[in-house]
């Protein structure tokens, strides 16, 4: 009588680790605020301060991108330490968020500027927010 064992290869699965994720999402986010921003410019918004000196256009792909590394950093330092990684790393995000309207309205921006800005915090945050939370354990 003879036996043949049967092995199987291990299966794989598609799913991409968390910051891989978070970085695709960072591009994307800062890609679409950069092009918020251009057809804004192009519609007359100056993002001009107070001195008169304006937000390059790349320095919205460049601060979207820093600043979704940073939800990257936190959504992995909450996937390894939060008992609720998922609520605490939204709630969060959204305080954050919240917070990052602050210099919009303060650092004395015209009214346009200030809207535009906080429109592109808010693209980010509806890109990378969710493109993170969804890796993240519920409870």
């Amino acid at each position: 009588m003879s036996t043949t064992a049967t092995t199987t290869a291990p299966v794989r699965t598609h799913r991409l680790p968390v910051w891989r994720h978070g970085v695709a999402a960072a591009v994307v986010a800062s890609v679409t605020t950069t092009a918020i921003a251009a057809v804004a410019s192009a519609a007359g918004v100056t993002f001009a301060g107070p001195d008169g000196s304006a937000i390059p256009l790349l320095g919205f792909a460049e601060l979207t991108m820093v600043f979704s590394l940073i939800a990257v950093g936190i959504a992995a330092v909450l996937a390894r330490r939060a008992r609720h990684p998922r609520s605490t790393f939204v709630r969060t995000c959204v305080t954050l968020l919240v917070l990052s309207f602050v210099p919009d309205v303060t650092f004395g921006f015209d009214a346009a500027s200030a809207a535009v800005l906080i429109l592109t915090h808010v693209v980010a945050a509806a890109i990378v927010v969710p493109a993170l939370a969804r890796r993240l354990a519920a409870n």
